[in-house]
Parts: structure tokens; sequence; C-alpha cells
């Protein structure tokens, strides 16, 4: 079913936002799935339902403060997409194409050339472009560099599962992953999960505290292979592996295991069950250039998944106080002025 706004009654967007609404939610909801299995709304009950259409200006001021917040929150998600993008590119760069040695071989000099257009700060290019062999060796990796198990890199952890039959050990304070959240994570980052457990849970199973900035993912099932970093520290079930750096360098270890976690989904498709086993993480290698090259990346990289981090839980309250706000501006229960006070303190 289609509903197209009259514009003398109606403007396009608050209609959009009325459609979010708990109560034309709860109106949809309570037709749905009526006289059939398959859930649904029949087309005769869409002339049912009712929006409250308060006039046009005051429509105008709902949608103009409601679609600030979504704007922010949609730059924030772009700015993001670029932070990201950076971040993985500095690495591939460095540690996938060895960028910086190669352009030495062929011949670059200056620390500007060396490092590509990637670094720009001018005062540490040259002490950036040092770190960087000026020769490969045979193995293809530049010269005095190795290649080392992922688990020289990461200290491996594992989780567990509470009994779900002790209501005592769930609904605590404790944030627990499952694969589904971390599956489900849109982003670098996961900040919520769906449960939670208490103390006593996390007590009373094989569930431990894994760190922020770990590398979490997702080891057996058909989302084999998703993973992506805890921004807060959680506890996790048995379907994931966590993945904490072993040399205080987080945001290496995220990349380099992004740079190989397609080869470890392809070794998982090829047993019976899709599984990523312990086995298959110690015989993961993954590039080692030594302390002075991770240190440099994490000191240049580290500051843009941080900005990243602080996006995302920026928009995490805008996203909570956009929904707060819409029911309550949609009933009239506040004034355009209430609303804008509550997102200037949220802000």
């Amino acid at each position: 079913m289609q509903y197209r706004p009259d514009p003398k009654k109606v403007v396009p967007r608050y209609l959009y936002y009325a459609f979010r609404s708990t109560d034309l939610q709860h109106q949809f909801g309570s037709h749905e799935g009526s006289g059939s299995v398959v859930s649904h709304i029949r087309v005769a009950d869409c002339h049912e339902f009712k929006v409250s259409l308060p006039p046009i200006r005051q429509q105008e001021l709902v949608v103009d403060l409601l679609g600030s917040i979504d704007d922010k929150i949609e730059l924030n998600r772009r700015m993001n997409d670029t932070l990201e993008a950076m971040a993985q590119a500095i690495f591939r760069d460095w540690f996938v194409d060895f960028g910086p040695t190669r352009r030495k071989i062929e011949g670059a000099s200056d620390p500007a050339e060396i490092m590509g257009r990637l670094v720009t700060d001018p005062k540490r290019l040259r002490q950036r472009a040092d770190l960087f062999p000026a020769a490969l060796g045979d193995d293809g990796l530049p010269a005095t560099w190795n290649r080392r198990s992922l688990l020289t890199e990461a200290q491996l952890v594992s989780g567990g599962t509470p009994k779900t039959t002790e209501s005592g050990y769930w609904g605590g304070a404790i944030k627990w992953a499952s694969a589904k959240d971390v599956s489900q994570c849109a982003s670098s980052f996961l900040l919520d999960t769906e449960r939670t457990i208490t103390d006593l849970g996390l007590r009373k199973s094989a569930a431990k505290i894994v760190p922020r900035f770990a590398t979490v993912l997702v080891a057996r099932g058909a989302t084999t292979g998703r993973y992506c970093m805890f921004g807060d520290s959680f506890a996790m079930n048995q379907t994931c592996y966590g993945l904490v750096s072993r040399r205080s360098a987080p945001f290496f270890l995220n990349q380099a295991f992004g740079a190989l976690v397609e080869s470890l989904v392809q070794a998982a498709h090829g047993s019976v069950f899709d599984t990523v086993t312990t086995k298959t993480l110690e015989m993961a290698t993954v590039v080692d250039p030594g302390e002075a090259p991770r240190v440099a990346y994490e000191a240049l990289a580290g500051p843009l998944i941080m900005k990243v981090l602080e996006n995302l839980r920026e928009s995490k309250t805008l996203v909570a106080t956009r929904d707060l706000l819409l029911p309550k501006l949609m009933s009239g229960e506040i004034t355009i002025r209430d609303a804008e006070q509550r997102l200037e303190a949220a802000q």
C-alpha cells in the first residue's frame, strides 16, 4: 500500500515521521496478521489508520527539528566511512602493498614521495620514511620484516553462555555479545548487545570479560568471519572468538586481521560446518614489521579510529533523543521549544 500525501494537508516528511511514531506502529500492529498465518496488513485496513495532523507550519517545525537530528546522524556515518577508509588505506599501503619500500626501490628519496599522499605531516615524514627498508627480501617482504603467527600478535579469548534457565544470571549490567550481535554490527565498533548478564552469571559460566578494542569474530555458522571491535568491555558467547593485542596495538591488529579474514572464511567453508577453529587461527600469519612501524601506524590511525568511535556514540545518543522526542512531538505532549532544549542538553 502506498500513501501519497496531499501537500495542502501534510508535509511529506512529516508523514514519514508519523509512520515511525509509536501511535501508528501500534495501529499497524493491531491489524497485523488478521486472518492469515503470514504476517500482513489487509488493504482494506489501510483506510482505518489515523494520524494527528497539526497545522502545516507546526508540521514543518517538527520536520526541521527531527530532520536536523537525522542529518547529523547521516553526516557522522559519512564521516566514519571516510575515516575508516583512510585508516585502512594507510595500513594496506604500509603493510600489504609495502608502498614506502617499493617507492624507495624505484628511486624515491624525498620523504613526502616515499610516504605518498596518505601521510602529509611534514614534522614526521622523515621519521616515518626511515622506518621502511629500502629493499625486499627473498620472501617478498621488506628486508628485516617477518611473518608470524596471528597468535603471537594476539591473545585468543573464548566465550561462554550462562545457564539460560537461571534468571539470576541474566538482565544484569554486563553486556553479553552473541554471534547475532557481532554479525549484525553495522560499523567498526559494537556498542550495545541484545542481552546482558549479571556478575553471578559471569562467575558461574565460561564467559569472561573481553576488553574494549578487542577484535571479535563469529567463529561458526552462516555468518562465520563477520567481525568488529568492542567499543566497551563486554562478555561474549562461545560462538565468538576475541583477539586482544599482545603489543598494545589494537588498531594494527584489527587491520591485520581484516587483511586475512577472507582466507580464514574460505578455509572454514571447506569443512562440513562453516567453522573457524583455534587451529585455523594458530596457522594464520600476519606481517610483523617490528615495533617502530607498528607504533607509527597506531599513532597515525588511532586518532582516526577513535573519532569513529566518538561519532558512533554521538549518533547513538541522537537516535535515542530522536526516538524519545518523536512520539511526544506527534502527540503535542511537548512543544518545539521544549524539544529543542532537550536536544541541546543531549549534545
